[in-house]
C-alpha cells in the first residue's frame, strides 16, 4: 500500500498534514512494520507532486518523533522499539477478548460533552481549558464484564468525536482507526474498586482491581485522550517486551 492510500477524506488537509497523516498511519497500523524502508524523497514527491522541501519537513517531523530512523546514503526506515523501554501497545479491547475465546460485546453507560476541568487538565497535560467528550463505556467478555473504561476525549484536536455515537464501535477502537498517535504514557497499579466500579464489573466493593491509565498524543504534541481502563483483576494481566540495550550503531 502506498502512503497516498493509506485513508479516506484528506481533502481539508495540508499538503503537509496529508503526507504525515498517511505516513503516520501506515506505520501506527503496522501496514508497514518496523524496518521497513519507506520510499526515498524524489517518490515522496512524484507520488504527492510537491517540493522536495515539504517531503523533508515531514520526515524530519516523523524522525523526532522518533517514529522513522534515518540513515545517511541508505534511507529512511520504520523505527524498531526502543531497547530502553518496555513495549506497551495499545490494544483493542475486543482483541483481547476475542484473544479469550469468547463473544465480545460493549455498552456506552454514559456520555456528555462539556470543558475540562483543572484536573482534567492535568491529566490530559493541556495548559488552557478545551471541550471534552466524556464517555464511560463497560465492555464484556460473554456474560461477564470485563473491563470498565472512563475516558475523556479532547474535542479540540479530535472535533469529528463529537458527533460519533459510539453505537458500533468502543471509543478507543474508533480513535485507533480515524486518529494517528505518536505517544503515549502509561500509568499502571493495582487498586481496589470503589462503589462505582464494583456495580459495573459485578464484584465486591474493594475487590482487587487493575487499572491503566493513558494519555496519548499527536506528532504536534496535542493530547488527543486520557483513558482509565479498569480490569478485574482475575481478568487481565500485563505483558512487556524487553530488548537489549544496543551497543553500536551501522555505520552511515
Amino acid at each position: 500500500m502506498s502512503a497516498s492510500e493509506a485513508i479516506g477524506d484528506k481533502s481539508s488537509m495540508s499538503l503537509h498534514q496529508r503526507i504525515l497523516t498517511d505516513i503516520q498511519h501506515l506505520i501506527l497500523t503496522g501496514t508497514w512494520e518496523p524496518g521497513r524502508k519507506i520510499p526515498v524523497e524524489h517518490e515522496l514527491m512524484k507520488q504527492y507532486n510537491c517540493s522536495r522541501m515539504t517531503v523533508s519537513k515531514v520526515l524530519t517531523q516523523l524522525a523526532n518523533a522518533r517514529m522513522i530512523v534515518r540513515r545517511r546514503k541508505t534511507g529512511s526506515f520504520v523505527s524498531r522499539p526502543h531497547s530502553q523501554s518496555a513495549v506497551l501497545t495499545i490494544p483493542d479491547i475486543k482483541t483481547e477478548v476475542a484473544a479469550l475465546e469468547l463473544p465480545y460485546s460493549f455498552e456506552v453507560l454514559h456520555k456528555s460533552k462539556r470543558r475540562s476541568t483543572a484536573d482534567e487538565r492535568a491529566m490530559l497535560g493541556c495548559e488552557r481549558a478545551v471541550s471534552l467528550l466524556e464517555i464511560e463505556c463497560l465492555h464484556r467478555a460473554g456474560e461477564r464484564p470485563f473491563c470498565l473504561e472512563q475516558r475523556l476525549i479532547n474535542l479540540d484536536a479530535v472535533p469529528e468525536a463529537g458527533k460519533e455515537s459510539f453505537e458500533d464501535t468502543s471509543p478507543g477502537a474508533w480513535l485507533l482507526r480515524r486518529v494517528p498517535w505518536t505517544l503515549a504514557e502509561h500509568r499502571i497499579r493495582a487498586a481496589a474498586a470503589d462503589a462505582e466500579q464494583a456495580k459495573e464489573l459485578k464484584i465486591r466493593r474493594a475487590a482487587p482491581v487493575l487499572t491503566i491509565e493513558r494519555t496519548t498524543r499527536s506528532a504536534q504534541s496535542t493530547a488527543i485522550t486520557f483513558v482509565r481502563l479498569i480490569y478485574p483483576a482475575d481478568l487481565h494481566e500485563l505483558v512487556a517486551t524487553f530488548a537489549p540495550e544496543q551497543v553500536g550503531r551501522p555505520a552511515g
